[in-house]
């Protein structure tokens, strides 16, 4: 009986002293020290894409272990470029893909681009070539994109002072298109360099075409930043026509205001959902007139102003690509 009792003790104990199979997360020892190896090689499922058909490219790839890589497409003749990022050992339809969609401004063009490949610590990239047949077409209400120049339906004022310069210009710093619109000069007096009013009826109706859903409508734009100048303000002035008689009524309707200060370098898009937007007073958040509600399809007019504090001298900024789009903000 003794004896029993002491191999049954012994089998506990070893039973104790078992270790127990860890479950593990991440990249194997064996993996990690491994020589890198490519598996099958970056390619991609076109050589040539007609994104305003629908069409896509798929990047693809496979590597022997899990690395941090780096997808840049470039246009050969915009400069545009399309950045992709991942860590994984697979490159595919879920990672490496590509809808004409754009990164670093300008957008693209019906163009050759080159896909580059890199990988982090790995010295050797690779590349393959896509050719774009059309453009991504981007869904929404164009308020201006100064194509056809400055459309004879809107209204402008600008200021009388000093190096000023406010039109429509057709160079390569054009981020969409092949123009954008120049705002700059001195105005000493004021804080109110130039301004454009959009009315809806340059678009074909008393009101914007656009949704009910204040959740459901984004505006978007981008803008310009100019180094080495008096800091620019943009303030588009939205405002609704809410008892249907074909003008706005600053007294009794709403107004809904967005003021960007631009303070970056280079084209940037602006992109707010339209409930977002707030109604401002010299600046500040305030109470609209009318109904305090967002309604986008009573929209009559927008007013967009360029602004720079009068005491700090020459500002500029250039603006282009004004949209609506519908459920989310404009993936340019």
């Amino acid at each position: 009986m003794k004896n029993y009792i002491l191999l049954l003790l012994c089998m506990l104990s070893l039973a104790s002293c078992r270790k127990e199979t860890a479950s593990f997360d991440g990249t194997s020892i064996e993996e990690q020290y491994s020589d890198f190896t490519v598996l099958e090689p970056f390619s991609s499922s076109k050589d040539s894409v007609a994104f305003a058909s629908g069409e896509s490219v798929q990047f693809s790839a496979k590597f022997n272990k899990t690395v941090t890589w780096t997808i840049t497409i470039t246009g050969q003749t915009s400069h545009a470029q399309k950045i992709l990022t991942g860590q994984s050992k697979i490159i595919d339809a879920s990672n490496g893909f590509w809808n004409g969609s754009t990164t670093q401004f300008p957008m693209f063009k019906t163009e050759k681009c080159i896909a580059q490949l890199t990988i982090q610590d790995i010295t050797e990239s690779y590349q393959v070539a896509v050719k774009i047949k059309s453009i991504k077409v981007n869904n929404g209400l164009v308020i201006a994109d100064f194509e056809t120049g400055l459309n004879s339906a809107w209204t402008k004022f600008i200021q009388s002072g000093a190096n000023m310069d406010f039109g429509v210009k057709t160079d390569t710093l054009a981020p969409q298109g092949a123009k954008y619109l120049k705002m700059a000069g001195t105005v000493n007096w004021d804080y109110l360099i130039g301004l454009i009013d959009f009315p809806a009826t340059a678009y074909g109706g008393v009101t914007l075409p656009l949704s009910a859903n204040p959740d459901d409508v984004y505006f978007n734009c981008l803008i310009y930043g100019v180094p080495n100048t008096n800091e620019s303000l943009v303030l588009f002035q939205i405002k609704e026509d809410e008892n249907a008689n074909g003008s706005f009524n600053a007294s009794n309707e709403d107004e809904y205001d967005l003021q960007v200060t631009v303070n970056w370098e280079g084209w940037k898009l602006v992109s707010f959902k339209y409930a977002d937007i707030p109604s401002l007073v010299n600046g500040q958040p305030g109470t609209p007139k009318g109904n305090s509600q967002h309604n986008p399809d009573k929209i009559s007019k927008i007013s967009m102003l360029h602004l720079a504090n009068p005491a700090n001298g020459f500002a500029s900024c250039k603006l282009d690509y004004i949209i609506f789009t519908n459920g989310k903000p404009i993936e340019p």
